[in-house]
């Protein structure tokens, strides 16, 4: 397979190539998740159903928990927030990353950037608006700083998944969100452990009935919200 890091950079960003086009050396959800039956099943979803964007507020987004579109664009958010932030990294990598970390941090990168393609593509007009991010608490030329946001997003996605899981009703969803959590999980467990050897599965991640733990909305939104500058306004919880 390519190494991703001899693919121009300008390539790996443009909004409008979907995951959908992107060819298969650029490693997309689709290839590395296996949900090609479910994306197909998402965009149908959304298709039969005439929904336009959430009613928005003024310079923000709504989340309305009122059906699982609205869990789709809770996910949604948070991609966006994940690639956003490991963009930036890979942009410019801390010279304390050896060439191992460096070509790891380049993949998650992209499997980031087609999670959050993934369901831009399948809310289609129902997707919530792009998100302003705010990173200015954490400084992408030192190690030791990236590594510890990165630990907080990614440990914060798996909490997300396994506790908004419950709140979907549709078998395909599930399927999806099931495919991208085990991916997140992966994420988290190989930061932990460049953190800290042997840290990948200790608590309170997992507890001691070999569980990943699993976070209500309203608490990740809570730690979420350090990052975001827009606002996020959340109905029907």
């Amino acid at each position: 397979m390519k190494n991703l890091q001899e693919q121009e950079k300008q390539e790996l960003l443009p909004v409008e190539r979907s995951i959908f086009t992107a060819p298969l050396q650029r490693r997309s959800f689709l290839q590395y998740a296996g949900a090609g039956a479910a994306a197909v099943a998402l965009v149908a979803a959304g298709c039969k159903k005439d929904r336009g964007n959430e009613p928005m507020v003024p310079g923000g987004v709504t989340l309305n928990f009122k059906d699982d579109f609205g869990v789709l664009n809770y996910a949604y958010a948070l991609e966006q927030l994940e690639a956003a932030f490991y963009i930036q990294v890979a942009s410019n990598l801390p010279s304390g990353f050896s060439p191992v970390e460096k070509q790891y941090f380049q993949d998650i990168q992209y499997h980031e950037i087609a999670h959050r393609e993934f369901f831009k593509k399948a809310l289609g007009s129902a997707a919530i608006g792009s998100l302003e991010v705010d990173f200015s608490s954490i400084n992408f030329t030192d190690r030791t700083s990236v590594l510890g946001a990165a630990m907080a997003f990614e440990d914060l996605g798996v909490g997300a998944y396994n506790g908004a899981g419950v709140r979907l009703t549709t078998d395909a969803y599930l399927v999806a969100a099931g495919k991208i959590v085990s991916v997140e999980a992966r994420h988290a467990a190989y930061v932990r452990d460049l953190i800290s050897n042997g840290s990948f599965a200790s608590s309170p991640q997992v507890n001691d009935k070999g569980l990943d733990m699993a976070l209500t909305p309203d608490v990740v939104l809570a730690a979420a919200g350090k990052y975001i500058k827009t606002k996020i306004t959340v109905t029907n919880l």
